[in-house]
């Protein structure tokens, strides 16, 4: 299994493989927007504050964060510091581009989850890759297996990953001996249970109450640090931009340089063009897809350019610690280095921040992955979940959050950069094709605002077969 793994892994991100299709693609669509992400950004405040359109929909706010719940997770802290670890200080630079031109793609693959999506029964909507997948481009067999990729990406992979990087930032404490982590996966499984019989209108409950709080604390006490070491602020900057810009070290090994650690863990963390969170953007009650695709974007940015970069800045200001320094037998020790200069910072403190940080970013990831997963497999049967079927899917899911917490290190993480890797494949190519679609709707949205309007959006207003967007007639 771990052979099979490295080979695909050595395959996907080769520079001509996941790489160049999110910069590429990144770029292309920064264009064809007139950067959207950057221009648009007030109105990205604006819009995730509306209401739904109806009394029993998903608002704006709901749907960020679902899908901010699952990008703001472990990776901010443990994969960040894996980056800064086996990649360099530089890492994080690149995770900053992948934000930035990923910005563009989760604009354009949100937009157009918001433009297929369906109604359900209830009166409530779903949607994702997978639909515009089959509905526009009439391929079920790519929206087939794409969703088969969201399931095993989120419910095995992330999951699992989410799982083994929590218990791994309790190591350094004392207590810490070889049945804690089974004890703190069971645990996990159990309260990740309990969350998810609740549904998708508790889960985006859940998230809008936890996120914002977590996340409002760690970058407060990312500032305290940086304040503390505030004499440190210019070797820091210096060490990422020299490290990013090092183009022996980029060319000479791509596979482990700056460059390749910063897009891997920038996907991992904010999954722009994924195809993920498009499954949480169709699930808003809107006036306008548009409205859905802004505020995806500010979700990547909330997501790398706020989080990240406050455990970046946290770690790296404290330039006593050298990173290269965790790094056992070819393998980053993360959690260590980060515990390590938080102690350093704030004591024993420190330590118990992060911990506690991490079971809150690992909770909301659970509940925020498995959000995506039982849609996928609905689109896969063609048909309304059973409960028996649903509860068999919950059951395996609980038992993989508990396997990863006690699973290895390495085959976990590779496993969640395959997994991530072949979604990329499938859904950049087919937002490349579709693209044009979204962005239609972006001058259809940025011409009404011109002219006074509250922005509705008609499939007819820009040419579009209204059978392909049956909530848009």
């Amino acid at each position: 299994m771990s052979a099979f793994v490295g080979f695909m892994n050595n395959i996907l991100y080769q520079p001509y493989v996941v790489p160049m299709f999110l910069i590429v693609v990144g770029i292309y669509f920064t264009i064809r927007t007139k950067a959207v992400q950057v221009r648009l950004f007030p109105e990205m405040l604006k819009v995730v504050m509306e209401k739904p359109e109806n009394e029993n929909g998903i608002s704006s706010f709901g749907a960020l964060m679902i899908s901010t719940a699952s990008r703001v997770g472990t990776g901010n802290i443990i994969g960040v510091c894996t980056a800064i670890v086996l990649g360099g200080p530089g890492a994080i630079f690149w995770m900053w581009i992948t934000a930035i031109f990923g910005g563009a793609n989760a604009f354009i693959e949100s937009t157009l989850a918001q433009i297929y999506k369906k109604k359900a029964d209830d009166g409530t909507y779903y949607g994702g890759p997978s639909y515009y997948m089959q509905n526009a481009l009439g391929q079920r067999w790519l929206g087939v297996l794409f969703s088969f990729l969201i399931i095993f990406t989120y419910a095995v992979g992330y999951n699992m990953l989410a799982a083994y990087n929590l218990q791994s930032t309790f190591a350094t404490f004392d207590f810490y001996g070889k049945n804690t982590a089974a004890v703190i996966g069971a645990i996990l499984a159990l309260l990740f249970a309990a969350i998810v019989i609740g549904g998708a209108r508790r889960l985006s409950k859940v998230t809008e109450f936890l996120v914002p709080i977590m996340g409002l604390i760690y970058v407060g006490v990312s500032i305290v640090v940086l304040v503390m070491n505030a004499s440190n602020l210019g070797k820091m900057f210096s060490l990422i931009f020299a490290s990013a810009f090092d183009l022996q070290a980029i060319f000479g090994g791509f596979a482990g340089s700056c460059l390749m650690w910063g897009l891997k863990r920038g996907l991992y963390s904010n999954e722009a063009g994924m195809g993920s969170a498009p499954n949480a953007a169709a699930k808003a009650d809107v006036a306008h897809p548009v409205k859905q695709g802004l505020v995806q974007t500010l979700s990547v940015f909330i997501d790398t350019l706020l989080i990240c970069s406050a455990t970046a800045f946290m770690c790296l200001s404290t330039t006593s610690i050298n990173p290269a320094d965790f790094v056992v037998d070819g393998a980053a020790d993360a959690a260590g280095y980060v515990q390590t200069c938080m102690h350093t910072s704030l004591g024993t403190f420190g330590p118990v921040f992060i911990a506690v940080s991490m079971s809150l970013f690992a909770f909301t990831t659970l509940i925020g992955n498995y959000a995506y997963c039982e849609g996928c497999l609905a689109f896969i049967l063609k048909r309304d979940i059973s409960k028996t079927e649903s509860l068999v899917f919950r059951i395996v899911a609980t038992v993989l959050v508990f396997l990863g917490a006690i699973a290895q290190a390495g085959l976990v993480w590779d496993t969640a950069d395959m997994f991530q890797g072949l979604m990329v494949v499938c859904n950049i190519p087919t937002i490349a094709i579709l693209g044009g679609v979204a962005i239609k709707s972006l001058k259809d949205y940025t011409d009404q605002k011109k002219a006074g309007l509250q922005p509705v959006f008609k499939a007819k207003n820009i040419d579009l077969d209204e059978s392909k967007a049956e909530c848009w007639k």
